[in-house]
């Protein structure tokens, strides 16, 4: 299998390397993942513009979307990454593991996101009917259903980058399911 190495800040172009820079100061480090990402010219920042984005979700319900994807795709780099930020938003251990389980029965509304995401990312996209029925009917919107599909478009990403590169895990683990 072919090794990647994570660039450094010199071995990228300038473009990259102020994004480099612009990572350091918001999180205090370059993570593997988007270091990858700068192997490429252009993908960081189309990575980064296209995450960043304005959106109707919220961040903590972005959390439960990373959070299921990565769990369905089997990434361990976006699980570890993401168990942190959930806990950032104010998700337990425990909550976050029922969420990458699929559910959240502790809040019906992001159960019900949460079903849904299971849904579509297992089905790779051939939504059942009734768990988007369901999502609507806890009171998301259809302006929410699209941006949900973007969120998981977003997470996919990464989770077949680090699916492909299997560049190193600069994340406490996230914990194992039961």
């Amino acid at each position: 299998m072919t090794t990647f190495v994570v660039p450094s800040r010199t071995d990228v172009s300038p473009a990259n390397q102020v994004l480099f820079d612009n990572l350091t100061k918001a999180l205090g480090k370059v993570p593997n993942l988007y270091a990858t990402l700068a192997l490429s010219e252009h993908a960081l920042g189309n990575y980064l513009a296209f995450q960043n984005a304005p959106s109707s979700m919220t961040g903590k319900a972005r959390e439960v979307v990373n959070l299921v994807v990565s769990q369905v795709n089997h990434c361990e780099y976006c699980l570890a990454a993401h168990t942190l930020i959930g806990r950032m938003h104010g998700f337990t251990d425990e909550q976050m593991l029922q969420i990458r389980g699929g559910t959240a029965g502790f809040d019906a509304k992001l159960d019900a996101l949460a079903r849904l995401v299971k849904d579509v990312a297992v089905q790779r996209g051939h939504a059942d009917p009734a768990p988007v029925d369901a999502f609507l009917a806890a009171g998301w919107t259809q302006e929410n259903l699209v941006d949900v599909i973007v969120v998981i478009g977003d997470k996919t990403v990464t989770n077949y980058l680090h699916g492909v590169t299997r560049v190193p895990v600069d994340f406490p683990a996230a914990p194992a399911l039961a």
